[in-house]
């Protein structure tokens, strides 16, 4: 049983910007392609806008198993800054803020330590061409000054305290809020942005990574024991997309020219916050810990997203159809799909981002 809390307001609110790699051909036939978005991270915007609970203890799970298990999961910096700054004095808040304290300590350890090793291979390096340039010192010397580079620019992000939009940045495996319903409430727990169906076994993951995001024209076949009932929303403000220049250009490949991929920002025009349809799972196996995961939904794109060279789009549905998306009923699936084709339209300015 997790514990759910209500944090008291914050002024500064961090946005998510989550990305995925182009992966291969996945179960559900989602096409390659590179998604992201940003998502709302301040979780007390939940709360202040939407009346949610957080549940704290979802937090803390993640958290302890990140520290605990030395596990690979990924959690973005705004989350850790998020937490970082919150002022309440909740006894479960300041267990998250000592975990993630050990955590950054337990790293930069580690950073420090891969920076060490590598200086002293770059002086290695150095010497060696020092007496006779080889292709074997030549390379070396360049993994070694790469890695001290990216080493460093790493314990200075964990070292800062201001906010920059990469911290924001998520890929799939990577965790950011969703608001589902909950004996009869809304809730925001953190789940991770690549959906295990229950029931599938763990290599699902690897085997078909393209369950980040979910086909509208999928839900009655793949996604049939989710749809329906496992409903949730993400707060975005943005989304990114993975193309490629000559789409974008609206033009062929010239002869002996290579494919060039270009990511476009994509912004409703007004700007704001819009809350995009998922769904969500929990996966629990004997002996592992349990997983919450969630899924994007996707349709075809507006024409200026196709235009652009894009073939997917996310779903922001209206607010007014917000707890009926939350708590569907699956006796009536045609209301769900009906929410969904009664979205909100915007009109998507885009950039390339930087």
């Amino acid at each position: 049983m997790h514990e759910f809390i209500k944090f008291p307001f914050h002024r500064q609110q961090t946005q998510i910007r989550y990305s995925v790699h182009p992966p291969l051909r996945s179960y559900v036939e989602e096409p390659p392609m590179c998604y992201s978005a940003q998502i709302r991270q301040e979780y007390a915007a939940y709360v202040r806008e939407f009346g949610a609970d957080i549940s704290i203890g979802e937090y803390q799970d993640i958290y302890w198993e990140r520290q605990e298990t030395n596990s690979k999961m990924k959690l973005p910096r705004a989350m850790d800054m998020a937490f970082l700054r919150d002022t309440s004095n909740e006894p479960d808040v300041l267990k998250i803020q000592s975990m993630i304290r050990r955590y950054d300590a337990e790293q930069a350890t580690k950073l420090q330590q891969e920076i060490f090793a590598q200086r002293t291979r770059l002086v290695d390096a150095e010497r060696k061409l020092q007496t006779k340039i080889t292709k074997t010192a030549t390379e070396s010397k360049r993994i070694a000054t790469d890695k001290v580079d990216r080493a460093m620019a790493r314990l200075a992000d964990m070292q800062r305290h201001e906010s920059k939009p990469r911290d924001s940045r998520i890929f799939p495996g990577w965790y950011a809020p969703v608001m589902m319903w909950e004996n009869g409430r809304r809730v925001v727990k953190p789940m991770r942005y690549q959906c295990r169906p229950a029931g599938k076994p763990a290599f699902f993951d690897s085997r078909f990574p393209g369950t980040y995001n979910a086909r509208r024209d999928n839900l009655g076949g793949f996604w049939k024991d989710l749809f329906g009932y496992s409903h949730g929303v993400a707060i975005v403000s943005a989304f990114f997309e993975n193309v490629s220049q000559h789409t974008m250009e609206h033009r062929e490949l010239a002869t002996g020219e290579q494919e060039k991929n270009v990511i476009l920002e994509f912004r409703p025009e007004p700007a704001h916050d819009m809350l995009v349809a998922c769904l969500w799972s929990k996966w629990t196996e004997p002996g592992q810990p349990s997983l919450l995961s969630f899924a994007a939904i996707t349709d075809d794109p507006p024409a200026e997203v196709a235009a652009a060279g894009h073939d997917r789009c996310i779903i922001p549905i209206k607010p007014e159809n917000i707890n009926a998306w939350l708590n569907p009923d699956p006796e009536n699936l045609s209301a769900q799909y009906a929410i969904l084709d009664d979205r909100h339209r915007p009109y998507y300015e885009h950039r390339i981002a930087a």
